[in-house]
């Protein structure tokens, strides 16, 4: 049975986890403003819960498109990887209109995707900022692996200071090794989240006037489960 009266996806969330008041009406204008970075991010942390228990929103998606035809108040972003198993929308159970999501495959930023941060953020009113890697990542073992193919080359270079960043003790240092593959994956996160603060003097100023929360985190393939890096937290604290 669809649900007559379109629920925000907050409120919509509050039979399987409770939310704070401030969440109850995410896709208006008034409650984004209201929310704060923590707000946000304690979003994303429960609906993320949600699914990796099986309780995801039941939604009614032809309403949610009709009620954001006019105007969109996401609650954050989300920039994952290319890989077709880790869709932001349902890791982190989120509605039409909730969360913006930067991809491209080994989920670094660039200027051109931190200029769209600034975007979401500054002009946008997104308060939470997400950066989520995830286990087994195809990008990361070609990194790890050297591989070269056309245009994929330049963007497996991007990964090329995740992999530096893993001591040389660390052998073999190719994608056979499992253990490898997943500290690159982890120091890549924990880069990209500093180097988007590093060359965004309209995030990091956002981040220091309270108006935006950093965080970067792991998916994993296995059980859907998103585990954040307390240390790599901007603003934010763990629930």
């Amino acid at each position: 049975m669809k649900t007559p009266k379109l629920l925000s996806f907050a409120t919509a969330a509050i039979a399987a986890v409770i939310l704070p008041p401030t969440l109850s009406a995410v896709t208006s204008a008034e409650a984004q403003k209201a929310m704060t970075p923590q707000d946000a991010f304690e979003a994303l942390y429960h609906g993320n819960e949600r699914f990796v228990s099986g309780v995801s929103v039941n939604r009614d998606l032809g309403a949610e498109v009709a009620a954001t035809s006019t105007g969109q108040y996401p609650l954050g972003v989300v920039l994952a990887c290319l890989d077709s198993r880790t869709t932001p929308e349902n890791m982190f159970d989120t509605g039409i209109g909730d969360i913006f999501v930067g991809r491209i495959a080994g989920n670094f930023a660039d200027e051109e995707m931190i200029g769209s941060f600034e975007f979401a953020h500054k002009l946008a009113g997104a308060k939470v900022l997400a950066v989520v890697g995830h286990t087994q990542c195809g990008a990361v073992k070609g990194a790890c692996d050297g591989a070269k193919m056309g245009n994929l080359t330049r963007t497996l270079a991007q990964l090329n200071a995740a992999i530096e960043e893993v001591p040389a003790s660390v052998k073999p240092r190719n994608s056979k090794n499992p253990a490898y593959v997943q500290k690159v994956a982890d120091a890549n996160v924990r880069l990209t989240v500093q180097e988007i603060l590093d060359e965004s003097d309209v995030l990091r100023d956002m981040v220091e006037a309270g108006e935006l929360g950093v965080i970067g985190g792991m998916y994993d393939l296995e059980t859907g489960k998103v585990t954040f890096f307390e240390d790599t937290a901007h603003g934010l604290k763990m629930p």
